[in-house]
């Protein structure tokens, strides 16, 4: 099946389940999301904003359900990490889009911005679906990483809601925009990695 034919049953699985089950649906598609399993949350909140525009759905429910919903996805993500490990996500990650040049990505991020990497990574695209990985690798203390997840979840889910509000019936026209806005910000994070090893491997080997 062609991709964009996948793409397009995703978003009217999505569509009918919000429509179908309101705020809940909402809630338990970010926790899949957030769980590293690819449901794309554009859609969901840019949606929900739709249903908020057409008074079927409360304006601070769906933001709240989309936000606590990655908070509980966080959750099943970081337990992973914590309890599998590094080896865990070496053998398995692919499966959860965790490659290992992303793993090495967060480790530097962690390395040189501390636990406070997970709350400006849950505003990034991309990013913010596999950062919980790593950060229960790190094993960084859980009410930390609760607390950073959902006030860094919160200001994302409020955009795309907010937007979704404010566009109306054009919704699927900006839904298709912010794809492309996930492509821009995967090609700036590979040309920001690229750019770090080179950076490294130009500098000094200090004298023993």
């Amino acid at each position: 099946m062609p991709l964009l034919s996948v793409l397009q049953v995703l978003v009217d699985f999505v569509t009918e389940s919000i429509g179908d089950h309101g705020v809940l649906a909402v809630f338990i598609l970010m926790a899949l999301e957030s769980a590293c399993i690819p449901v794309p949350s554009e859609v969901i909140q840019l949606f929900a904003g739709y249903l908020v525009s057409q008074d079927r759905m409360g304006l601070v429910a769906a933001i709240l359900a989309g936000t606590l919903g990655n908070v509980v996805g966080s959750w099943v993500a970081w337990g992973v990490g914590a309890r599998g490990g590094r080896p865990f996500i070496e053998r398995h990650g692919r499966y959860l889009h965790v490659t290992p040049k992303r793993m090495a990505l967060a480790d530097r991020w962690f390395e040189r911005y501390g636990n406070r990497v997970v709350f400006w990574s849950r505003m990034l695209p991309i990013v913010r679906t596999f950062i919980s990985l790593p950060a229960g690798v790190a094993r960084m203390p859980f009410g930390r990483f609760t607390i950073y997840t959902f006030f860094g979840a919160l200001p994302w889910c409020a955009m795309l809601t907010l937007l979704g509000v404010k566009v109306g019936e054009n919704w699927e026209t900006w839904e298709g925009r912010l794809k492309y806005f996930d492509y821009f910000v995967a090609a700036v994070l590979v040309a920001g990695t690229v750019w770090l090893i080179v950076r490294w491997r130009r500098q000094p080997v200090a004298a023993a």
